[in-house]
């Protein structure tokens, strides 16, 4: 493989890490409805060290408001409940001592807002680690160049290429963010639709107590 391909096999890896990573934070944003990627990712302390969630237990979703987390050692349902409790997602555990139900309640409309804003901040941030890679590669195609490594058409070819990857992880970044935010506005627009989808029955029974008045003589 030549330092170019290496190069860019590298750029492509780092830009792949940044979009996991925001995919990761943007499960972790509460919609009002129960998914097991609200709680999967959330550190336990487990015999002194730092676990995840989803490597302690299995996390199942019986009903649209409700997580079902079953430890597969039951010694740790403590732990669990204070590390769900300590990541501040705005649900309350339940520990029967068998499993560890937690109610997700539903947001309100104001809530939802909020969380759109910080969506949108874990996508803005992904996009500056996005250009920043794409700096990094680019300083170190030239650096390629500048020590005659590497032609100044196939720098130039690489840079394009560098580009190319860039704009293909933004794009990813921006799609990601989108699909978060239709899924956490569903519930209000849905809302927003149906109490305005049928005028209020007074003004209904208006308009029929008209027709029964009767009409003048003559």
């Amino acid at each position: 493989m030549t330092p170019l391909e290496t190069l860019l096999k590298d750029t492509q890896d780092k830009m792949d890490n940044t979009v996991k990573v925001l995919q990761s934070q943007l499960s972790g944003i509460r919609t009002g409805k129960a998914s097991p990627a609200l709680v999967e990712n959330i550190s336990v302390t487990y015999y002194g060290a730092p676990t995840r969630l989803r490597d302690l237990a299995n996390i199942s979703t019986p009903e649209a408001r409700l997580i079902v987390i079953t430890p597969y050692d039951p010694s740790v349902l403590g732990e669990i409940e204070r590390a769900i409790l300590g990541a501040n997602i705005g649900v309350t555990p339940l520990n029967d001592g068998r499993v560890v139900r937690v109610p997700v309640p539903e947001l309100s409309e104001e809530r939802r807002k909020e969380m759109t804003k910080v969506a949108s901040r874990m996508a803005e941030e992904a996009r500056v680690s996005a250009r920043n890679v794409r700096r990094d590669a680019n300083e170190a195609c030239k650096g390629l160049q500048k020590n005659a490594s590497v032609s100044e058409d196939d720098a130039k070819l690489t840079l394009d290429k560098i580009q190319k990857i860039t704009d293909k992880t933004i794009a990813k970044v921006d799609a990601d963010f989108k699909a978060k935010e239709a899924e956490v506005m569903a519930v209000c627009s849905t809302r927003a639709l149906s109490n305005h989808s049928s005028p209020p029955p007074e003004h209904t029974m208006a308009a029929d107590t008209t027709t029964n008045i009767p009409r003048p003589l003559g």
